[in-house]
């Protein structure tokens, strides 16, 4: 049995209404200066109904660190990042998706320039907000700094959106799992890891608690996207949220594809247990950061 820190685990029900409170927070303070139909857009998008999965793991991997501050802010600056990236994510050009947490996407509500200047607008206030949030937490400037680094480093070109590129490249055509681990450690995985490693940067933690916290981060991101290939092709449209077999549509290579059903889940499951051993190692592995990542294989949307 692994060791855990005795901890309570959060309650993720309760953590996530404070991340959507903070979330109107946002909306009521920074969009007033938005124009119209844009500023419309990025509302539609931050208050849709999400997991904030990754604003749960950050105030997780904050804790388990030792971290005892406010930290909701900081995850609803992680959370506007991610729903930028579904924003592009749905657009004609990347997926084209009409459906995102059970209802019309952005850019079927709004229109294409809309989401996509929503979309774009949505990055600097995610950096504002981690800059702001690091801040009131007692941050310096250089440690509140780091944090904004390491959230745009996370979202740019050797993260979600090189990961992006390379997945539309990548259609059409057979990869090899390399190749698929390559894409997905950008795409999904890279805001999921720095969502933990974050959580650690916030509180301080010791350099071998970084190394644990992003070995977890990284294996729970990739496993993350092993479930969502395995849920593309067994659970339904309303139950995902979003429409169901977009990876055949589209031509995608998959984990299902390359490993099976079984083989794909087996994957997920060996990278959950890499994970908590090495924050097991380190002594940061609580019931809050075991349960999550036992969640990210074991959900149905």
């Amino acid at each position: 049995m692994i060791a855990e820190q005795s901890i309570p685990p959060l309650d993720a029900a309760t953590e996530r209404r404070a991340i959507d409170a903070a979330l109107f927070r946002v909306c009521d303070e920074e969009l007033e200066a938005v124009p119209g139909v844009v500023g419309d857009a990025i509302r539609y998008s931050l208050l849709s109904e999400g997991k904030r999965l990754r604003g749960i793991l950050f105030l997780a991997s904050y804790q388990a660190s030792g971290g005892r501050g406010e930290g909701h802010h900081l995850a609803a600056a992680i959370e506007i990042v991610h729903a930028y990236s579904l924003v592009h994510d749905d657009l004609p050009c990347m997926d084209d998706d009409d459906m995102r947490r059970g209802r019309p996407t952005v850019h079927r509500v709004y229109g294409v320039a809309a989401a996509t200047a929503a979309g774009l607008a949505m990055v600097p206030l995610a950096a504002r907000c981690a800059w702001r949030a690091g801040r009131a937490l007692g941050l310096g400037e250089t440690e509140a700094g780091a944090l904004v680094a390491l959230l745009m480093e996370a979202s740019g070109a050797s993260g979600m959106i090189g990961g992006q590129l390379l997945d539309l490249q990548g259609e059409g055509r057979p990869l090899g799992l390399p190749d698929l681990e390559r894409i997905h450690r950008s795409k999904t995985g890279a805001l999921i890891a720095a969502s933990v490693s974050l959580g650690g940067l916030a509180a301080g933690v010791s350099l071998e608690g970084q190394r644990a916290l992003a070995t977890y981060g990284q294996a729970i991101g990739l496993a993350f996207q092993i479930a969502d290939d395995v849920l593309d092709v067994t659970a339904t449209t309303d139950e995902l949220g979003k429409t169901a077999g977009r990876d055949l549509a589209l031509q995608k290579s998959t984990y299902p594809a390359l490993l099976g059903v079984d083989g794909a889940i087996a994957r997920a499951d060996a990278l959950i247990r890499e994970g908590c051993s090495a924050l097991a190692g380190a002594g940061l592995l609580t019931p809050a950061l075991d349960e999550l990542a036992r969640f990210t294989v074991a959900r149905r949307s």
